[in-house]
């Protein structure tokens, strides 16, 4: 039938018809709360009470935060409990299986209000994970129920937390025990300062100029003192970048010789790199050299306090250096000791030689250390998931090597004991790998 010959009711008619077909298509588009009631009866959901339960019984529970960095920064942070992960729900598909590789490890998802969380545990379902709750309060609930939350505690500030007093006249901006990025600012590490009666020394030069200058600014706040010197942990970015704003200051910035090699070598890739994943919060960092070296001490005496600088033997990377306050019974660690979060073996690591600088750094008998990364803590500590995590590593791929076992097997070691530390996921299976190739040559 030709349209143009439809009589006036036939031509209504067919228009109803396809009002009526265009209407049953677009009932069949569901939108994301049709979706989530669909599948409430197949998921299974918990409320905080029963989190706070679950995370008390410490099974190995691993804790999916799926928010994006953005948001997880604007709300405020993430839970603070054991093996809390972030893996983005744009990404859950292809990043799920690196961390979190067993189908039977339990599972609670949760994002900011229960919009997304029970949609990404049904999915997780569907692909094969058998134990997986949907955290129906949300981290929303949880944030304004005031239970305990992690993030950016200074959001006005380039700095993730601004300085807390250690002990009397020592201070340290815990950062981050994440990888640096843009949300952090680069303050992912420790950015420690002691204040003399003669001026300030500063322990990290932090990561780019913005973040040293927010440091600076949290220093004149507890005195009118010059910044005399600043001391660089390592040459690694978050160590160093910062160094050119301090000698704008009239510091002058102390570096181990190997720390020196490092920032010459290797100093242009790092600025590179940090611009690109800082951007427009890079503005202002330029590259720096050392004002003074040294090889295996260097002390400052300033205001009565001395202060000693120190190459205890290898350890994380070329140039580490802990500086101890002999008087206070306290030691700045730098990357020599680690608690909060997993050490990464880098491919420069002497894994063995750590183990022995492990004695040298006992030996100095510090009450309290400031470690590297996270907060302030002790010997005990840090030796558990330093010295131990090392001896652990090294035994197990030893085991391996002597079986004529290869990469894949050192790759399957169960680390889980170590999983509650942050960056577990992203550092685990990479230590073990370069501790293998690094053992291999050994035998």
């Amino acid at each position: 039938m030709m349209l143009s010959k439809l009589s006036s009711a036939q031509a209504s008619l067919l228009f109803s018809a396809l009002l009526l077909v265009h209407a049953s298509s677009a009932a069949q588009i569901a939108d994301g709360r049709s979706m989530v009631k669909k599948i409430e009866s197949k998921i299974s959901n918990i409320n905080t009470e029963q989190l706070k339960a679950i995370a008390q019984q410490d099974k190995g529970t691993v804790l999916l935060d799926i928010r994006s960095a953005d948001e997880i920064d604007a709300q405020g942070g993430t839970m603070d409990l054991p093996r809390v992960h972030n893996v983005e729900r744009g990404w859950l598909e292809y990043q799920i299986g690196d961390r979190v590789p067993n189908k039977d490890t339990p599972i609670v998802v949760f994002c900011g209000s229960n919009m997304r969380s029970p949609l990404t545990a049904h999915l997780l379902t569907q692909m094969g994970y058998t134990n997986v709750k949907n955290y129906q309060d949300g981290y929303v609930f949880w944030r304004d129920a005031g239970l305990p939350v992690k993030g950016d505690n200074a959001p006005d500030s380039f700095l993730y937390r601004t300085p807390q007093e250690v002990i009397p006249g020592v201070w340290s901006a815990i950062g981050a025990t994440a990888p640096p990025d843009y949300f952090n600012s680069g303050h992912n590490n420790n950015l420690s300062f002691i204040v003399t009666k003669k001026g300030v020394v500063v322990v990290n030069a932090s990561d780019n100029y913005l973040l040293a200058q927010s440091l600076h600014n949290e220093i004149k706040k507890v005195t009118d003192k010059e910044v005399k010197f600043v001391i660089l942990e390592n040459g690694q970015t978050h160590a160093m970048l910062g160094s050119s704003y301090w000698q704008a200051q009239g510091a002058k910035i102390v570096a181990h010789v190997d720390a020196a090699q490092e920032i010459e070598k290797y100093g242009q890739t790092q600025l590179a790199g940090a611009r690109s994943r800082l951007r427009d919060k890079a503005s202002g960092t330029e590259l720096s050299k050392p004002d003074i070296t040294f090889d295996k001490e260097y002390v400052i005496e300033l205001g009565g306090e001395r202060i000693e600088v120190l190459n205890l033997g290898p350890a994380h990377s070329p140039g580490d250096v802990a500086v101890w306050l002999p008087k206070r019974k306290l030691v700045i660690s730098g990357d020599v000791a680690f608690h909060q979060r997993l050490l990464p073996v880098m491919e420069h690591t002497d894994t063995d030689g750590w183990i022995a600088t492990w004695g040298n750094f006992l030996a100095l008998g510090a009450e309290m250390v400031i470690p590297g990364h996270g907060m302030p803590t002790n010997y005990a500590e840090v030796t558990k998931y330093t010295h131990d995590y090392l001896v652990f590593l090294r035994k197990n791929i030893g085991e391996i090597i002597d079986a004529e076992g290869d990469l894949q097997d050192a790759y399957k070691i169960d680390q889980s004991k170590f999983s509650h530390l942050d960056t577990f996921f992203e550092l685990a299976r990479q230590n073990a790998g370069r501790v293998y190739r690094e053992m291999e040559f050994e035998f």
